[in-house]
C-alpha cells in the first residue's frame, strides 16, 4: 500500500493468489471498501432502491425488462459469491473482478458479455480504478472498488427516463457507462497539458532546480495515463468488430465514436509525453548555458586579472636598488606608482574593449 489521498491509495501491482493456485479463486482483498448493491430498474415502471436482502433481486430481475445492479465496493466474500450463483457467473468472472489489476478488456461467456474498464481519478491521474462489467438477458451488473464514479449523469437520465440510455436495450447503458469512463480522461488530461504549457513557460522565463522534479512528476502520471488508457482501444474495438450476440449493430454505431475518444486521448498522451521530454532535454540546455554564461564570466574576469596579477607580481620582488643600477630604478621615481596602476588600468581597459568587440561581453 502506497500513499493515501482524499481517502483513495495508490496501490502497487499486487496479485494475491499464489503461483499454481486452482483458477477462479476469490481472494477478497481485506482492505476492500465494504459492498453495497444499487439497483435501478426500468420498464413500465422504474425502480431504483439500495438492496438490503441480495435475494430481493430474483422478483426485481422478474418484474423489470432492464436492470442494472450497481455492486459498490468488493469487501464482502459472501455477497459476491451470492451474486455469482444467482445469475450464474463464471468463477474467472468473480476472479477479475476481485483483483483489480486488471487492463481494460472484453471476453465473452456463453451467455454473457464480460468487460473490464479503467477509470482515472480526477485528482491524481496515477490512481485508477478498475469498474467491471457483466452483461447478461435483462441483466447488466457492474462492479466497482469503492463510491465515487462518474455515472452521475447517466442515473439521472434514467432517473428521468429521458435519452436511448431510458428505453435502448442493455448493451446501450453498456456502451453509455463505457463511454462515460472514457471521456473522464479529458478533464485530467486538460488538466496536465495546461500544466507542461506553464511548466514550459517557467523554464524559458527562469530555470531552477524545483523544475526537473516537477517535470519528472508529469511524465510519470502522463505515463500512467497511457499505461490505462492505452487497452481500452483494443477492448472497444473488440466490441465494434467482433460479431457479440449482447452488441446490437445500432450500438456498435455508438462504440465506433467511443473508439475515435480514445484513440484521441492515446494520441494526446503520447504527445505530450514526447513534450515533457522535449521539456527536459530544453531544461537541461538551459541549465548548461547559464553555467556558460557563468564560466565565461568568470573566465574574463580571470583574464582581465592575470596580465594586473603579473605587473603586481614584477613589482612585488623587492629588490634593492641601491645594490645595482639594474634592481628596478623605477621604484625611484616620483610618479612610479602612478605609472603602474595606469599601465594596470590601460591593459585592463584594452581588455574590456577587445571583448566587447569580440562580442564577448
Amino acid at each position: 500500500m502506497a500513499k493515501k489521498k482524499n481517502g483513495k491509495s495508490k496501490k502497487s501491482w499486487k496479485r494475491r493468489s499464489k503461483p499454481g493456485d486452482a483458477p477462479g479463486l476469490i481472494l477478497v482483498d481485506p482492505a476492500a471498501s465494504p459492498t453495497i448493491v444499487r439497483v435501478i430498474a426500468t420498464g413500465d415502471q422504474f425502480l431504483e432502491r439500495q438492496i438490503q436482502d441480495i435475494h430481493e433481486l430474483d422478483s426485481i430481475t422478474a418484474a423489470y425488462q432492464r436492470v442494472w445492479i450497481d455492486v459498490v465496493g468488493l469487501g464482502s466474500e459472501s455477497t459476491l459469491r451470492t451474486l455469482a450463483n444467482m445469475f450464474h457467473l463464471h468463477p474467472l468472472v468473480i476472479e477479475d473482478v476481485v483483483n483489480v489489476h486488471q487492463r481494460a478488456k472484453v471476453e465473452e461467456f456463453e451467455d454473457g458479455l464480460f468487460v473490464v474498464a479503467r477509470m482515472v481519478d480526477g485528482d491524481d491521474p496515477s490512481i485508477t480504478e478498475q469498474l467491471s462489467m457483466y452483461l447478461k438477458g435483462n441483466v447488466l451488473i457492474s462492479f466497482q472498488e469503492r463510491p465515487g464514479d462518474c455515472w452521475d449523469p447517466l442515473r439521472q437520465r434514467l432517473r428521468q427516463r429521458r435519452g436511448k440510455v431510458a428505453i435502448n436495450d442493455l448493451d446501450y447503458l453498456l456502451y453509455s457507462m463505457l463511454d462515460a469512463v472514457v471521456d473522464s480522461y479529458f478533464p485530467v488530461l486538460e488538466s496536465l497539458v495546461e500544466q507542461v504549457d506553464l511548466l514550459e513557460q517557467d523554464i524559458t522565463e527562469q530555470v531552477s532546480s524545483e523544475q526537473m522534479s516537477r517535470i519528472h512528476e508529469l511524465r510519470g502520471q502522463l505515463l500512467s495515463l497511457r499505461r490505462s488508457i492505452r487497452p481500452h482501444r483494443e477492448m472497444i474495438n473488440e466490441l465494434v468488430r467482433d460479431s457479440i450476440p449482447q452488441i446490437h449493430p445500432e450500438t456498435r454505431v455508438h462504440l465506433r465514436d467511443c473508439y475515435d475518444h480514445v484513440i484521441q486521448v492515446v494520441d494526446a498522451v503520447d504527445t505530450y509525453r514526447e513534450v515533457t521530454s522535449d521539456l527536459r532535454d530544453f531544461y537541461l540546455s538551459s541549465v548548461s548555458n547559464s553555467m556558460n554564461e557563468v564560466m565565461k564570466l568568470l573566465t574574463i574576469i580571470s583574464t582581465i586579472f592575470i596580465p594586473l596579477s603579473f605587473v603586481a607580481g614584477v613589482y612585488g620582488m623587492n629588490f634593492d636598488p641601491e645594490v645595482s643600477a639594474w634592481n628596478m630604478p623605477e621604484l625611484k621615481w616620483r610618479y612610479g606608482y602612478l605609472l603602474s596602476l595606469a599601465i594596470m588600468g590601460t591593459v585592463a581597459g584594452g581588455l574590456l574593449i577587445y571583448f566587447r568587440r569580440r562580442r564577448w561581453i
